[in-house]
């Protein structure tokens, strides 16, 4: 059965609005030439969508746990943080129509933090907010069913993927499925629908926004559940996905430091090449910049320097 909802004309117009924004993205290749981007975006999306759920770790300690560093920090917070990392280290093998990922993500997400991850809860819940319940979730044991349901509209071609995905995080939520982590994989999933139409969503955090206003996303979460159809939280979700998309354009105009030049040219250059080749790539630097970065890049390991002046060639170590 179709989850019920209706279209809006905010839902239409904020649906314009992300198509537009993903266009311009898209033209302008900013997820493919920053790697830099990437890698900060991903610590973002890591560090918002756990701090939802109360996890203190900063972003710069999630960094260097990325980096392999030490960090001091509550031992649960830390297991969070690289749970969550080996899952996006796998998201490109998790197909977002499949129950079985979707369980063995929860597995990757949760493990050693609750019993039995990746298993749908055996006991009735309820969602309390200080002495009041906000919501109670379907009987346990209508939870295999309901999800075996939702994951049979993920397969309908006739929907939006950017409805859908709204539509799929809010049903989620109210089913509850699990004991723990269902916040983190409706964001998750929600990412998950998403690329696969648009490849730029696996590096735009849109919880960000998400945790900087909590209040909007659980009212809005609320207001579905009153009304009985997730038309609510589609508007909110496309607002904060429009917003996501605005502030990554934004962005965008800044510099690219030497850096984040050779690390874009490595990623599209695998063979051996010359200053020239490097000039007619980023064709608004100087031949004096391209000099500069080659040798910096040389002196940091990140390339090998073969012959001498005109026969000077460059290659990836």
């Amino acid at each position: 059965m179709k989850p019920p909802y209706e279209i809006t004309s905010e839902i239409l117009k904020f649906i314009t609005s992300i198509s537009e924004k993903i266009g311009e993205v898209n033209v302008r290749f900013l997820i493919k030439t920053n790697p830099t981007l990437r890698k900060q975006n991903q610590i973002k999306t890591i560090h918002s969508s756990l701090s939802i759920e109360g996890n203190t770790l900063t972003e710069e300690q999630i960094t260097a746990i990325l980096e392999n560093k030490r960090v001091i920090g509550p031992e649960k917070d830390i297991l969070e943080v690289l749970n969550a990392l080996e899952v996006y280290k796998n998201i490109n093998n998790l197909k977002p129509h499949i129950e079985k990922d979707f369980l063995k993500a929860h597995k990757l997400l949760l493990q050693k933090l609750i019993e039995n991850p990746g298993q749908y809860r055996k006991q009735g819940v309820g969602i309390v907010k200080g002495s009041k319940i906000e919501h109670v979730a379907p009987p346990f044991e209508n939870v295999p069913y309901l999800m075996k349901d939702l994951f049979e509209y993920l397969k309908d071609k006739s929907e939006l993927t950017l409805i859908k995905s709204c539509v799929f995080h809010y049903e989620m939520e109210f089913i509850h499925p699990f004991l723990d982590g269902n916040g983190r994989m409706g964001r998750l999933w929600q990412t998950l629908i998403l690329m696969q139409d648009y490849a730029i969503f696996e590096f735009l955090p849109f919880e960000t926004l998400i945790s900087k206003n909590q209040e909007q996303y659980y009212y809005a979460l609320s207001q579905s559940d009153k009304e009985g159809k997730s038309t609510k939280f589609i508007e909110y979700m496309l607002k904060i996905i429009d917003s996501s998309l605005s502030e990554l354009l934004e962005n965008s105009g800044k510099k690219l430091s030497d850096e984040d030049r050779i690390h874009i040219f490595l990623e599209q250059n695998e063979n051996e090449f010359t200053r020239k080749d490097y000039l007619n790539y980023f064709k608004d630097i100087s031949s004096a910049t391209a000099s500069r970065d080659l040798k910096n890049a040389v002196e940091n390991n990140l390339i090998a320097k073969n012959g001498d002046k005109k026969t000077t060639t460059y290659r990836k170590q």
